[in-house]
């Protein structure tokens, strides 16, 4: 599971890079300030929950057989990939349905911080 984990997050962190340089560079003068801003808030919310993936990956180092931290990974990926997926499809397409979509990966990202905390709470205790 750390494995697993550990290289989500680096490609997750890798692809938030370079969806940033992107949107910083090829889609300035292409998106107007609107969409601009939500390709933004999709790039921080991925660097975000790639390194939340990261912090997964490394926890299973010493808690391999966690079932709340691999809930906790999953609903992370999920999330990064309904959330700011949607967001970057939105301000790509402009195709506004999609805006309908994007909380459920905020859910996803809730859930999976509740995991997480919980994951931290056993460990502590």
């Amino acid at each position: 599971m750390a494995k697993l984990f550990i290289t989500l997050a680096s490609l997750g962190g890798m692809l938030a890079v370079a969806f940033g340089a992107f949107g910083a560079h090829a889609l300035r003068d292409r998106l107007d300030e609107y969409s601009l801003r939500v390709f933004e808030t999709a790039v921080q919310y991925h660097f975000y929950h790639s390194l939340a993936l990261l912090a997964v990956g490394v926890i299973a180092l010493s808690q391999p057989h966690t079932v709340m931290l691999k809930s906790a990974g999953w609903l992370f990926t999920l999330g990064i990939l309904v959330f700011s997926g949607s967001l970057y499809l939105l301000a790509l397409t402009g195709t506004k349905w999609l805006g309908a979509i994007t909380p459920l990966g905020g859910l996803a990202f809730i859930a999976g911080w509740a995991c997480l905390a919980a994951v931290g709470w056993k460990l502590l205790v």
